[in-house]
């Protein structure tokens, strides 16, 4: 299976956001899964790559020519595909991905999941995505979501949304079954 990880990529964020990374690298290398990432360096990015590959994963990279030019290519990719914009890599690793997986982030992080969100609203592929809320980490966006739910923004019942799991295990349960 073929798991898109999207997550920060700056360095200058707590250990304990970074072991996150640590932890499902290994976990996806030593179970066999693919990682499909943005294919730059730092932060979140390079611990999950990183992680992945020394536990005997396969690593994927997509990465636009912006983040080439800023020196900032990730050399431990098994497969490297540069495509011409950010849109394109979102697109581009959507497309790739059997499931999808957000860690803590920033601006990049919040843009690439309401992409996948709402690609899969408007029917474009039925992929699961799993939201790591770490330590509530992603709790203003669920308030954000009820409010807009409970303002008839967003379906009562909706056909697709994310799943937010709390957990390091709730999310590898999420992602054996």
């Amino acid at each position: 299976m073929k798991v898109a990880v999207y997550c920060s990529a700056k360095d200058a964020i707590p250990e304990e956001y970074l072991g996150l990374g640590d932890a499902l690298g290994t976990w996806l290398g030593e179970n066999g899964y693919v990682l499909i990432y943005g294919g730059a360096t730092g932060g979140l990015m390079s611990r999950v790559s990183d992680s992945a590959k020394a536990a005997g994963g396969y690593v994927i990279g997509v990465i636009p020519p912006r983040i080439i030019s800023c020196g900032r290519k990730a050399n431990n990719c098994d497969e490297m595909y540069r495509v011409r914009s950010m849109s394109e890599r979102k697109q581009a690793m959507r497309d790739m991905a059997d499931v999808v997986v957000c860690l803590p982030g920033s601006y990049g992080t919040l843009d690439e999941m309401m992409d996948v969100v709402s690609s899969a609203i408007v029917g474009e592929h039925h992929k699961p995505t799993y939201v790591l809320n770490y330590k509530g980490f992603y709790e203003p966006l669920k308030q954000q979501i009820e409010l807009m739910r409970g303002l008839h923004f967003i379906p009562e019942q909706e056909a697709y949304k994310p799943v937010f799991v709390d957990t390091l295990e709730e999310l590898f349960n999420s992602l054996n079954c």
